[in-house]
């Protein structure tokens, strides 16, 4: 009796997991609650795709492939003498096919405040984190760093001649006392 009641308050958490809290988790369902539509159009890597690049400037397909009215009518009168078309027309008839054009596209993002905010945020975390850790959890220098502890463990590796052949004791010179 006791696993079947395990059992079924297992089910019944992993039940509430996946049907209460999964929604209200997840940043489409609070993005959904602002009123933001979330309906996306599948894209099919199958067709050809429009893409803005210097290197490739004439795409497979234009920049609008679904023509309202307006655009249809603009695009019947593309097919005739291109006198009768206006400024604001030809431009027009531009921006459906292309979205950029090369001065557009070279024309630089703001991409790199964004990083260089990144950097020096983490810079400063970073420097947070190193004297927090000074100040709160390394403490004081340990007395064996000092002048006076240095120069004894010295003269004592002296006295006792440690690796005479090629090491310590082979740069002191025991006559004149003094390094050689």
């Amino acid at each position: 009796m006791h696993d079947i009641k395990m059992l079924t308050s297992r089910a019944l958490v992993r039940g509430l997991k996946s049907g209460f809290w999964r929604p209200l988790s997840s940043t489409s369902g609070v993005q959904v609650a602002h009123g933001k539509d979330m309906s996306f159009d599948v894209l099919d890597c199958s067709v050809p795709q429009y893409n803005n690049r210097l290197d490739t400037p004439l795409s497979d397909v234009p920049f609008v492939r679904n023509l309202n009215s307006e655009q249809k009518q603009l695009k019947e009168k593309e097919n005739g003498p291109w006198t009768k078309l206006t400024k604001e027309e030809i431009i027009a008839l531009y921006r459906l096919t292309y979205e950029l054009t090369y001065p557009e596209m070279r024309r630089g993002s703001s991409e790199w405040k964004t990083v260089l905010g990144g950097v020096f945020i983490f810079l400063g975390f970073s420097g947070m984190l190193v004297w927090w850790q000074r100040i709160f959890v390394f403490g004081e220098v340990p007395h064996t760093l000092s002048d006076e502890w240095v120069e004894k463990q010295t003269q004592r590796m002296i006295d006792m001649r440690i690796n005479p052949v090629g090491g310590f004791a082979y740069h002191w010179d025991y006559v004149k006392k003094q390094w050689k």
